[in-house]
């Protein structure tokens, strides 16, 4: 289970914001496997 908090906000429709959340998903992912591995995540691009 996660200990971070979701919030729920509303769906954003523009192509920068869908592109935004893409890129929050994979440094999320990125993060989580480093937090898996025993590694600090590594956070930006």
């Amino acid at each position: 289970m996660s200990k971070t908090a979701t919030v729920a906000l509303a769906p954003s429709n523009s192509l920068f914001a869908r592109f935004m959340a893409a890129v929050d998903r994979f440094l999320m992912a990125s993060a989580e496997i480093s937090n898996h591995n025993g590694d600090l995540p590594r956070f930006g691009l």
